[in-house]
């Protein structure tokens, strides 16, 4: 016997057309620059260190699921907060301390100009739908 359990929900807020379109521009945005720096090195993975290897494909299905993204922007808003935290988190545990430690060495140096253009994923997220949908609205049940 099946049974489905009822829970009041918090109605979940809408986004306008035009926001949609400019998420969009962040899948978008995200797809092709890993188009364009991570393809490319597909079909030397297999000679890579493991790590940079699983970067790279890690990094590569991120850039087929921001491209599905463009037909599904709210439900593929996940990935956005994905890329916008990962790199948020590297610039506060890696880059800052080394920072304030007396520099960044050339490859951190490197890393930190090409992660800084998360600022316009950060910019397309719709954070007040964000926090109504995945913080202040009540989640699955567990049973």
């Amino acid at each position: 016997m099946v049974t489905t359990v009822e829970t009041p929900r918090t109605s979940t807020p809408s986004l306008s057309l035009t926001r949609l379109h400019i998420m969009r521009g962040g899948y978008l945005f995200m797809g092709l620059g890993l188009v364009l720096v991570k393809w490319p090195k597909l079909p030397d993975a297999h000679t890579m260190p493991v790590y940079e290897a699983v970067t790279l494909c890690l990094l590569t299905a991120m850039s087929l699921l921001a491209f599905l993204g463009l037909r599904y922007p709210v439900k593929l808003l996940p990935i956005l907060l994905f890329e916008a935290a990962w790199k948020v988190l590297w610039f506060g545990i890696v880059a800052l301390p080394q920072t304030l430690d007396g520099g960044l060495n050339s490859g951190t140096s490197d890393m930190v100009a090409r992660n800084a253009l998360v600022v316009v994923i950060i910019a397309v997220i719709p954070w007040r739908y964000v926090w109504t949908t995945f913080v202040r609205t009540e989640g699955d049940p567990w049973r």
